[in-house]
C-alpha cells in the first residue's frame, strides 16, 4: 500500500512538472507581447576604416510569461549594412526564429567594418537593427562614426618629414626618426599608437601645437573601458618615447602625451652645453613608468603638467633642468605608487658617479602634491638645486635651496580619482593663487595651457594652470 502511494505521488509530482515545464515554453502570440531593449541606441566611438571594431553588446528582454519566437532579425540595410552581428554563437546579418523564453534574455552582440574612402573628418554610418515579434516591427539604431587613417609600419624618418592634422597617424611596431632628419608635427595633429609601438627620435622632433589645436600622443584605442570612462585612461597602451642621446634642440609645445609604459625618456649626453629638450604648456601623464625621465640633459619645462605614474613621475639625474609654472602630481590609478613626485639623483657632492656633471635644477612657480611623497631629498644643502616659490606636501621651512615656499599645503586641485577626474587647475580658495613670482615667468609659458594671461593681476599663481575664478570643473 505504501509502495502504490509513493508511486502515485511521484507520478503526481512529475505530471506537475512536465505540466508547468509545458506552461513554460508555451508561445505567447499577442502582439501587445513584445521585446525589451538595454538601449535604444547602440553608438560605437571613432571607427577607423579597414579596420573592425571593437564589440558592441545588445541586451534583449522578453518580460511576458510565456515564451516568444522572434520570427526574424535583421539589418534595414541587410547585405549592404556595414554592421554584423553574433547570435547565439552565430555570426550573419539576419536571423530568424530566435526564441527567448518567458522572462529571459539573449545577447545580441554587433560589430562595424567601415571601407576607406577620401574623407578627412570622421563621417556617419548608420543602420537600423529590425525585430520582428508577432507581427509588431521593433527596431534599434545603430550608429558610428568612420575615420580615415594613415597607417605607418615600421617606419624610418631620415629626412626632414612634416606630419599635419589632415588625418590621425596610427603607429605600429616603431617610428624612428634618424639622425640628421627632422620630424615636424602640425597643430592639431594626432598620432596614436597601437600595443607596444614607440617612438625613437635620433634626430630632431619639433611638435608645436596651439591653444585650439593640441597636439596628441597617445594610445589607438577609441572605445570604452566602462560604459563612460574611455579606454584612453587606462596606462600602458603603447610604449612611450625616448630622445637618444645624439639628439638636441627638440620641443614639444601643447602637446598632451599619455597612456605609456614608460613615459618620455631622454638618454643621457653627459654635456649640457645643448639644449635637448624645451618642453611648453604641455601635459604629460598616465605613464606605467614615469612621465619623464632625464638623464645627464639639459631640459627646461615651463607651463608643465606632469601627473599620473607609477614611478616618481619626474626623475632627473644630474644635468641642467629648468621646470618653470609646472604642477607635478599623482593620482595614479593602476598600481601602488612607489616612489616620491619628484626624484632627483646625483645631485649631491660625493656620487659614486664621478665623471657624469652634477645637477644644476631650479624649480619655479610650481606645485608638488599628489598621493604620495613630494620629493626624494629632503635636504638640498650644498647642491645647485633650488625650490622658490613652490608648493609643498610636506611640512618644513626655507633654507639656502627652498626659498618663499609654501609648505604643507593642499593646492585643491578639482582632480576627484575615482571619478576618473584629473584636473590640476586651482579652485577658489587654492593657498597656490597669487604666490608666484612675476621674475620667475617664462616668456615662453605668459600665458597657460588654456590662453590665459599669467601676470592678469601682476601676481602669478603657482602651477602649470592659471586659476579662473567660477571655471567650468572638466573641460570638455
Amino acid at each position: 500500500m505504501k509502495k502504490m502511494r509513493y508511486l502515485l505521488l511521484t507520478f503526481i509530482g512529475l505530471f506537475g512538472l512536465i505540466s508547468h515545464s509545458c506552461i513554460e515554453d508555451d508561445f505567447t502570440t499577442s502582439p501587445s507581447d513584445i521585446l525589451t531593449f538595454s538601449r535604444d541606441t547602440v553608438s560605437f566611438d571613432t571607427v577607423f576604416t579597414d579596420l573592425g571594431t571593437p564589440t558592441a553588446r545588445l541586451l534583449v528582454y522578453n518580460k511576458a510569461k510565456k515564451s516568444i519566437n522572434i520570427s526574424n532579425i535583421a539589418f534595414k540595410r541587410n547585405e549592404d549594412s556595414n554592421f554584423s552581428m553574433n547570435v547565439d554563437g552565430m555570426n550573419g546579418k539576419s536571423f530568424q526564429n530566435v526564441e527567448i523564453r518567458g522572462g529571459d534574455s539573449i545577447y545580441i552582440f554587433i560589430e562595424c567594418f567601415i571601407d576607406a574612402n577620401s574623407d578627412n573628418e570622421p563621417y556617419l554610418i548608420e543602420d537600423k537593427l529590425q525585430f520582428v515579434t508577432n507581427g509588431v516591427t521593433q527596431e534599434v539604431q545603430v550608429e558610428a562614426y568612420g575615420q580615415n587613417v594613415t597607417r605607418l609600419r615600421d617606419l624610418r624618418i631620415d629626412s626632414d618629414t612634416r606630419f599635419t592634422a589632415e588625418r590621425p597617424y596610427v603607429i605600429f611596431d616603431s617610428l624612428v626618426v634618424e639622425k640628421g632628419a627632422k620630424l615636424t608635427i602640425d597643430p592639431g595633429a594626432r598620432l596614436l599608437f597601437h600595443d607596444k609601438a614607440s617612438l625613437t627620435v635620433r634626430g630632431q622632433i619639433e611638435a608645436v601645437g596651439s591653444v585650439e589645436n593640441m597636439i596628441h600622443f597617445r594610445g589607438d584605442r577609441l572605445d570604452n573601458v566602462l560604459p563612460d570612462v574611455e579606454y584612453d585612461i587606462m596606462a600602458g597602451q603603447w610604449h612611450g618615447i625616448r630622445i637618444e642621446a645624439e639628439s638636441f634642440d627638440n620641443r614639444l609645445e601643447f602637446v598632451n602625451m599619455r597612456s605609456t609604459a614608460i613615459g618620455l625618456q631622454i638618454d643621457s649626453c653627459s654635456s649640457t652645453d645643448r639644449r635637448k629638450l624645451l618642453l611648453v604648456n604641455s601635459w604629460l601623464h598616465n605613464s606605467q613608468s614615469s612621465a619623464i625621465v632625464a638623464k645627464y640633459a639639459w631640459v627646461d619645462a615651463f607651463g608643465c603638467c606632469f601627473s599620473e605614474a607609477a614611478n616618481g613621475v619626474v626623475e632627473l639625474w644630474g644635468g641642467k633642468y629648468r621646470f618653470s609654472q609646472c604642477t607635478i602630481s599623482n593620482y595614479y590609478l593602476f598600481s601602488a605608487m612607489f616612489e616620491p613626485l619628484l626624484c632627483l639623483y646625483h645631485c649631491l657632492p660625493g656620487s659614486e658617479i664621478s665623471d657624469r656633471p652634477l645637477m644644476q635644477a631650479s624649480f619655479e612657480n610650481s606645485i608638488l602634491y599628489g598621493m604620495t611623497a613630494d620629493i626624494n631629498e629632503g635636504d638640498l644643502t650644498g647642491s645647485n638645486v633650488y625650490l622658490r616659490n613652490v608648493l609643498l606636501k610636506s611640512a618644513g621651512s626655507d633654507d639656502d635651496n627652498f626659498i618663499n615656499c609654501v609648505w604643507d599645503a593642499d593646492p585643491l586641485f578639482y582632480t576627484i580619482r575615482e571619478d576618473y577626474i584629473f584636473d590640476y587647475r586651482l579652485k577658489n580658495d587654492s593657498p597656490a593663487i597669487g604666490m608666484g613670482s612675476a621674475e620667475f615667468v617664462p616668456e615662453e609659458s605668459l600665458y597657460d595651457i588654456y590662453g590665459n594671461y599669467r601676470l592678469s593681476s601682476g601676481i602669478p599663481d603657482l602651477g602649470a594652470f592659471v586659476w579662473i575664478y567660477n571655471h567650468d570643473l572638466i573641460e570638455e
